[in-house]
């Protein structure tokens, strides 16, 4: 990803910004960048060179905090990839390392660009779906081969990356999710690792959520499905929406359920209902480069940011709370003991012998990989 964006940069897709520095553990991957933009082999020189105004952050997951944390502290505007955190322990620590909000910090959640879910989160957030009653979503075209779990000696391990799917992939997902309808109270989650990969981490998950209000949700996701499937259900006092292959339908009663529940004088047949198909927002769109415009805005015009980094703690928490919970056979209230999660990440980090067959890297579509409403 990294590459993708500063490509992205040189080809001037985002206006108001431009490529200064990159770096790379591995200088071959620098070599085809033009001679004018500065090389650096240490994440440490490159945020405190003073060429460079403002850092992105595109390494694997650990590296999020610990180079995020060095780039705030060098005084250097912030945009990470997400997740922003491998886990919410984490997460904290670089959100208290903001301390100067002069410096703009965002996280690269560009899935809150797409218009079908602005929609959402309108209808949702501004009453038209009444009070929440169910949430439903499987997002099971998130598709892996083993090849692309082979392709990095990091990828797919409790030391490299800290998991899998709910780490890699669903952070967008889970993101999304309490973007729309809130952060639940509770989660009962049940991961499989391993199950349709050979890897350590979690690559099948189903997790049952409950809201304040009683509200419930489930949520599954895999990298092993195919044909996978991207379907989520909102339910909600005036009806219920579906978002599927694109298309957002909205079966809206006439009056409110639970009114006609008390009030019906039959006892069968619900309510009246209209279907409504629901065009998306009309503002939004461009995913990446739409983040990068909006983070350039911030920092130059103090334009609202689309996704504020400090919010990226939901989306981890969220899938830290159905790893630990599956592991613990419990049930996690949240918010999480974030320190009861860390310590059984690093368990399981001292605990693993499993090792990888080197493999060459993995070809490919890298933009096939990014999974929209469409």
């Amino acid at each position: 990803m990294g590459t993708a964006h500063a490509n992205s940069m040189l080809a001037g897709k985002v206006p108001r910004m431009r490529l200064t520095a990159v770096c790379d553990i591995v200088p071959e991957r620098m070599q085809p960048f033009p001679p004018d933009v500065l090389r650096f082999d240490s994440s440490e020189a490159l945020v405190g060179s003073d060429a460079v105004d403002a850092v992105v952050v595109a390494t694997p997951h650990y590296g999020h905090t610990t180079i995020g944390i060095a780039a705030l502290r060098a005084g250097k505007h912030l945009l990470v990839e997400k997740p922003i955190s491998v886990h919410k322990a984490d997460a904290q620590r670089l959100i208290d390392a903001h301390t100067d909000k002069s410096r703009i910090f965002s996280a690269m959640f560009c899935v809150r660009t797409d218009p079908h879910y602005r929609k959402l989160r309108e209808l949702v957030q501004g009453g038209e779906l009444g009070e929440l009653v169910r949430v439903n979503w499987v997002v099971t075209n998130w598709f892996r081969s083993q090849r692309y779990y082979d392709s990095g000696g990091w990828r797919a391990t409790w030391k490299g990356e800290g998991g899998c799917v709910l780490l890699n992939q669903c952070p967008h997902n889970l993101d999304l999710l309490q973007w729309i309808c809130g952060m639940p109270a509770t989660v009962r989650g049940f991961c499989n690792l391993g199950k349709r990969h050979r890897i350590e981490v979690e690559d099948e998950v189903t997790a049952y959520l409950e809201y304040a209000n009683g509200a419930t949700g489930v949520f599954v996701a895999a990298t092993g499905e195919a044909p996978g499937v991207n379907r989520l259900e909102i339910c909600g006092d005036r009806g219920r929406l579906v978002l599927e292959n694109g298309v957002i339908t909205f079966f809206r009663t006439e009056v409110p359920v639970a009114r006609f529940c008390r009030e019906s004088p039959n006892a069968f047949g619900g309510p009246a209902v209209w279907t409504i198909d629901v065009p998306p927002a009309r503002d939004g769109g461009g995913m990446h480069q739409a983040i990068f415009k909006n983070f350039a805005d911030a920092i130059l015009d103090g334009a609202p940011l689309i996704a504020p980094a400090e919010e990226g703690i939901h989306s981890v928490e969220l899938g830290n709370a159905m790893l630990l919970s599956s592991m613990t056979d419990t049930t996690v209230r949240l918010p999480m003991d974030a320190a009861r999660f860390e310590a059984l990440l690093q368990n399981l980090i001292a605990q693993s012998d499993f090792r990888k067959e080197a493999a060459a890297p993995a070809t490919g579509d890298l933009g096939a990989s990014f999974n929209t409403a469409r």
